[in-house]
């Protein structure tokens, strides 16, 4: 899966957050740190409490 990572240069950090889900949000020293944050963030707003063994199915909504 590929998201979008918004992101910019605060007054001391890198600022990101993912443009389709824009509630995560998170900070680093170095954009490589603020990748793997962003990354981190994701799966535990995301994907946090579901087991390792889940399924996928697309549906339209």
């Amino acid at each position: 899966m590929k998201l979008t990572l918004v992101y910019w240069k605060g007054e001391k950090f890198w600022l990101g957050k993912l443009l389709e889900y824009p509630d995560i949000m998170t900070q680093a020293e170095t954009l490589e740190e603020l990748e793997e944050n962003i990354k981190d963030a994701y799966h535990l707003m995301v994907l946090e409490d579901i087991p390792g063994d889940f399924k996928l199915k697309e549906i339209a909504v």
